[in-house]
């Protein structure tokens, strides 16, 4: 199997097809997910991981805020941080290299790859999702990075690879 191939097979996700709706704003409404991707609906917690996934399945980034978006309407929503943790990792065998495949905390995948980069944004990893959004990397998950990761002698950087794909967690 071709990388290309075992990368596209490392996708599970379930999002809609809101590029494909245009619906008009219809203003912004009291959810709010917080720091740890939790979900709040007027200030209650959302418990029902089925609704997160369904709400999360339409939620999209564009030019900094948040929207869930549906063939009828395009709302607002609020976001903390990033919206999805990285809360599990998994070194799958590949042709040219093992690849790292990431687990968000409502259960979608992807292969930590170009098309799914490792950002570091002050000091804080995160990894860059479709639709404008972005996984922050659980604390754990990103200490095992570490451990993993090697260290290259010519510039001191701590590197992680995944498949082909070279990313920086830091330097020594």
């Amino acid at each position: 199997m071709q990388l290309e191939q075992l990368l596209k097979s490392l996708e599970l996700r379930n999002h809609a097809p809101t590029d494909q709706w245009d619906p008009p704003y219809c203003g912004e409404i009291p959810l709010h997910i917080d720091e740890k991707g939790d979900w709040f609906y007027q200030n209650s917690r959302i418990k029902r991981q089925q609704l997160v996934k369904l709400f999360a399945s339409v939620l999209v980034q564009e030019n900094g805020d948040f929207f869930l978006i549906t063939p009828a309407e395009r709302v607002k929503i609020s976001v903390a941080d990033a919206p999805f943790i990285v809360t599990e990792w998994k070194s799958v065998t590949a042709p040219e290299s093992p690849v790292i495949q990431v687990t968000t905390n409502i259960g979608s995948q992807y292969p930590l790859s170009e098309d799914y980069p490792l950002l570091i944004k002050n000091a804080v990893p995160y990894v860059q999702l479709d639709h404008g959004l972005q996984a922050k990397v659980h604390r754990n998950v990103y200490y095992q990075w570490v451990e993993a990761a090697t260290i290259d002698p010519e510039s001191d950087e701590v590197v992680l690879k995944s498949g082909t794909s070279r990313f920086i967690l830091g330097q020594i």
